[in-house]
């Protein structure tokens, strides 16, 4: 993705990484996460703000820091990272409220274009997977890298 987008740190394993998100709020530590599933080869993909306590994702707070566009990009390349390194990764994502799942299907129509060489999307409407249409509703999204 050709967008601006900040810097990653990742993790020893490759299945964290971490960028810090800079606007009117200040700097804000963003996490990302790949995390195994129970199903063979798919990965959750776990976003958001650095519990300052905890040092967890919360994945609830509103950080409004205006640079959404950056943030969604950042993320993007940490897709790209996360799947140099695991190529047959299926990653699985879906906002924590329905809002948020409402945002990550808009950035994911606003960006198709540029991401769709490199990967197969997919959304989920109740218990069935298609292949992902702009502007449509979905409850969550699959994504895999195209190996070829």
């Amino acid at each position: 993705m050709n967008q601006p987008r900040y810097p990653l740190k990742a993790g020893e394993k490759l299945t964290t990484y971490e960028f810090l998100s800079e606007g009117p709020k200040g700097k804000i530590v963003k996490l990302i996460q790949f995390t195994k599933t129970n199903d063979q080869d798919v990965y959750n993909l776990a976003f958001g703000d650095q519990d300052g306590k905890t040092g967890k994702i919360d994945d609830m707070v509103i950080s409004n820091n205006d640079d959404s566009e950056m943030v969604l990009a950042t993320v993007v390349s940490a897709v790209y990272a996360f799947t140099d390194v695991v190529p047959e990764a299926w990653i699985y994502a879906t906002g924590s409220t329905k809002a948020r799942t409402r945002l990550y299907r808009m950035g994911i129509s606003k960006y198709m274009e540029e991401v769709e060489n490199d990967f197969e999307i997919f959304g989920q409407e109740g218990n069935a997977w298609e292949n992902f249409l702009k502007d449509k509703e979905y409850d969550a999204f699959l994504i895999r890298r195209k190996i070829s």
